[in-house]
């Protein structure tokens, strides 16, 4: 079965192709279909911006459609930057830049009440509109400072519960169990085997 991953975002893209791999699924991203207009993400949910973003690129590409959305959400202030963890530092930000607010905003806090999750929803369409959601957490803290160099975002200051490693110390297998896109996508792996 061919999805197309309605992103451009390339570690994104090997991630999921990496989780999905027992799969008989062929993920082909937005780079083989440079037509597509981008999709803005203005939903104001995270399911909302992922089906929004599944059903456009279905219905563009004419293909089964996959996509997610995710970010970070900090108890301490009150769920945010949550789904403008891309965009928190500002428009076009970096992801150093998104790291560097976050970690200027929770300057005060004390280290018993950096709780933090991450939060992904993945949502598949079809052509035409039908479309589902499947969902995944992982729950932890925030460091003060970044540590490693492995993946993106703001895997540098996160620490999964029950870990003394951020996620960006982590190998990307070590990373790929505990996180909240693996925890989706076993979802929609048992739903694809099931449709397949």
């Amino acid at each position: 079965m061919e999805i197309v991953l309605a992103s451009r975002n390339r570690k994104k893209a090997e991630e999921i192709q990496r989780i999905l791999a027992a799969q008989s699924v062929e993920i082909r991203s937005l780079a083989d279909f440079p037509d597509c207009p981008d999709v803005v993400e203005d939903a104001g949910t995270f399911d909302g911006n992922a089906l929004k973003k599944a059903r456009e690129v279905a219905a563009f590409t004419g293909r089964t459609a996959l996509a997610d959305d995710s970010g970070i959400e900090v108890a301490a202030l009150n769920g945010d930057p949550g789904v403008y963890s891309a965009r928190y530092a500002g428009s076009g930000a970096t992801d150093e830049a998104n790291v560097e607010k976050l970690l200027f905003e929770m300057r005060d806090v004390p280290d018993g009440q950096r709780a933090a999750r991450f939060v992904c929803c993945i949502a598949l369409a079809v052509p035409g509109g039908d479309a589902r959601t499947f969902w995944g957490f992982a729950e932890g803290s925030l460091g003060r400072e970044r540590k490693g160099a492995s993946g993106f975002g703001y895997d540098p200051v996160f620490y999964p519960a029950g870990h003394d490693r951020t996620f960006a110390e982590m190998t990307a297998s070590e990373k790929d169990e505990l996180s909240h896109r693996r925890k989706a996508l076993r979802q929609l792996a048992g739903f694809l085997k099931f449709l397949l």
